[in-house]
């Protein structure tokens, strides 16, 4: 029988607090949420390991750690309303809405979707809403968005997301083709975006129509 919580706790100190995520609502996040809930069921005993993992039609949950680390440069508020591209497995979601008050999270795959609303929905998470939906177009009637985070890369960032962060607000994702990527953080400043690079990533591309 696998102790889930002590599996957590080992996962946040090792992987995430040991490697300089250290925002002390962002680790509680990570402690809370059931990322065992999150993944096949194959892959149960890899829950906590750092790694992704798949869960089918070519797309995977993220690393612990790249969660943990795009969760903490949003600099999410518990005011904050949050647009994620890329629902996926819903595990990013949940993790967000453990420490913001609303999550709006837009996923291409009607199967992933309702995968992923079905599991947040029998883990009580109230305040994440699942769109199936071209995240490329962002979610108009919701907008702005204090936060906006891609779980996909793009090669370049749609118009319709920047459009829709709120001035103030900051967007986190990978961008670039292939192997070529980089997770970069974004600042709206006086009606414009100040881009900044953090690291070196490798995300699944995002799909769905460009523009």
């Amino acid at each position: 029988m696998i102790d889930w919580a002590t599996e957590r706790e080992h996962m946040v100190r090792w992987q995430i607090d040991a490697r300089g995520v250290h925002d002390p609502a962002v680790l509680a996040a990570m402690r809370s949420v059931p990322r065992h809930e999150f993944v096949p069921a194959e892959f149960m005993d890899l829950a906590f390991s750092d790694r992704p993992l798949p869960i089918g039609l070519d797309q995977t949950i993220s690393q612990p750690y790249i969660v943990a680390y795009m969760t903490e440069a949003l600099e999410p508020h518990p005011e904050d309303r949050v647009l994620e591209v890329g629902t996926g497995s819903g595990y990013q979601a949940a993790v967000l809405a453990e420490i913001v008050d609303r999550v709006f999270t837009l996923e291409i795959s009607p199967i992933l979707a309702r995968r992923a609303a079905r599991t947040l929905r029998e883990l009580g998470y109230r305040n994440v809403f699942v769109i199936a939906a071209d995240g490329r177009r962002g979610l108009p009637r919701a907008a702005p968005f204090d936060a906006i985070l891609l779980a996909a890369a793009p090669a370049r960032i749609p118009e319709a997301l920047v459009d829709q962060l709120a001035e103030g607000g900051r967007m986190v994702g990978p961008v670039g083709d292939g192997f070529e990527q980089v997770l970069r953080r974004w600042r709206r400043h006086g009606g414009r975006l100040v881009a900044e690079d953090l690291i070196p990533v490798r995300f699944v591309p995002m799909t769905g129509e460009s523009r």
